[in-house]
Formats: C-alpha cells, structure tokens, sequence
C-alpha cells in the first residue's frame, strides 16, 4: 500500500494547527471566565489540546522542508547503478524545478527547469502515487535515438569511453561482470552499465514539449522511458543531489565511504 505522505502531513499541520487557534479564541478564554467564577481555581488543558499545540510547529516544519526545499528518499532498485545502489538514501532539491504547491503539485513559482544529466525523481506517469528516479537524457523538441547501447540526441553520437568491468557486492552483486563506461550527457560525465549480451531496448522519439525522456544508468535492467514514454513536467519532484546513507543488509550494513557523495 502506498501512503499520501504529503497529503496526510497537510491534514495533521491543519487539525492540529485548527485545534490551537480554537483553543486560543475559543475554549482558552472559557476555561479562563469559568475559572473566575469559581474563584480563581486554575483548569488544566484538554490533553489534545496539549498535543496539538506541542505537534503543530513541528509538523509544520517537516511540511515546509520537504515540500519545498529538501527531501529524504531511498533507493529500492538498481536500475540507476553504478550512480545509485540499492539502500542509498538520497536528498532531492525540491525547488530546482519550481516551487511546488505539496498535493496539489501546482507550480507557482518557476526556479529552473530540468538540464540533460540530472539525476532527477519525478511521479510514475502511470501510476503517479509511486516516485521514481532516473537521468534526464532528452529535453523538450530533442531527437533521441538509443541503439547499439549507444544514445544519439539530435543525431549527434553521446560520447561513451570504457571503464573496465563491473565487480558487485551485496544486493548489486547480480550485475558484476558488466560493462562500465563513461557517458558525457551535456556538462555531465556519469557511468552507465551495458550487458553486451543482452539485446538493448531501441528507442528513436522526438521529445514533446512540457515532457522529458529519461534513462536508468543501468541500461540494460532499467523500467524507464524506453517503456512506458515520457514524463510530463507536472510530475517532477526534484533534482537529487547528495547520498546522505546507505543501508544494504545483503553488504554487510552500512556503506561508509558513500555517506556524503554528491550525486553526477
């Protein structure tokens, strides 16, 4: 089952927020007035209302952090390998796209827009209660051409250079013995996975406008826009940007050396 956070964080911040201003204007000034009338005797407040005025700031905080500046989510899949491994826990800038009214996810204020090689999270067009990340590979009016393990944007060959073989540990194990190569997508050099056995998915799609084609970095084992289209820019989230922890129980725990990584 798959939780509206956003939706239930909104819901918590107006109750408890409501239940605090009816307390001050409201029920507050009653139990003052009783308390005058039956000789100054102090009334205590109402538990929820102890809990509303104790919740309320805190969870109006998380709302505003992670709906419009950062937030936490965990990579389930390997589909973004070797950029991304199974249990890494990332931030997404929130406001690199635009700000973002949280469920509604009108954008009412413009802060940039998607650039070719950004590690970006976005609503499944499909089913957009489930988020997904992938690399931006082709922008607005771009020619986007996948053959060969090779990608072509407006017939212009993406550059590839070898890196050697792919050796695997805990839940990404499966892929050792890949191919590692360099990719330069635009300003940004990244490593991609090929398995030169596997017979690649093709694609050949000029981009609409207002949509993005993405790719996984694990281009052979990735669900991406090779399947299923493009994604329109009502569902961006945001632009990962740092892995903040990992946690593979398949690798022995915790990976340290990636805690801090910034994401290419």
């Amino acid at each position: 089952m798959n939780f509206d956070f956003p939706a239930i964080l909104v819901a918590a911040t107006f109750i408890t927020g409501f239940i605090w201003l009816a307390d001050a204007l409201v029920w507050a000034p009653k139990r003052r007035k009783k308390a005058e009338q039956e000789g100054g005797i102090a009334f205590a407040e109402p538990t929820v209302v102890e809990y509303a005025k104790s919740f309320f700031p805190v969870i109006l905080a998380v709302l505003l952090l992670r709906s419009f500046l950062v937030e936490p989510f965990r990579i389930p899949s390997g589909s973004m390998m070797p950029t991304l491994l199974v249990g890494d826990f990332i931030l997404v800038n929130k406001y690199a796209y635009g700000i973002r009214l949280p469920v509604l996810n009108r954008k009412v204020a413009d802060m940039g827009e998607p650039e070719r090689g950004d590690v970006m999270v976005f609503r499944f067009p499909r089913d957009p209660s489930v988020d997904y990340i992938k690399r931006v590979v082709g922008l607005p009016g771009d020619h986007v051409v996948y053959r060969n393990k090779t990608l072509f944007i407006n017939d212009q060959k993406v550059a590839q250079i070898p890196a050697g073989t792919y050796i695997g540990k805990g839940s990404g194990l499966s892929m050792s013995g890949a191919s590692v190569r360099r990719e330069i997508l635009g300003d940004v050099e990244h490593e991609i996975l090929v398995m030169p056995r596997i017979k690649g998915v093709t694609a050949d799609v000029v981009v609409p406008e207002g949509h993005y084609f993405v790719m996984g970095d694990n281009r052979d084992n990735s669900n991406d826009s090779r399947y299923w289209g493009f994604v329109p820019d009502q569902n961006l989230v945001g632009k990962a940007f740092m892995i903040w922890m990992n946690w593979d129980s398949a690798a022995g725990g915790i990976a340290w050396d990636r805690i801090g990584d910034s994401i290419n």
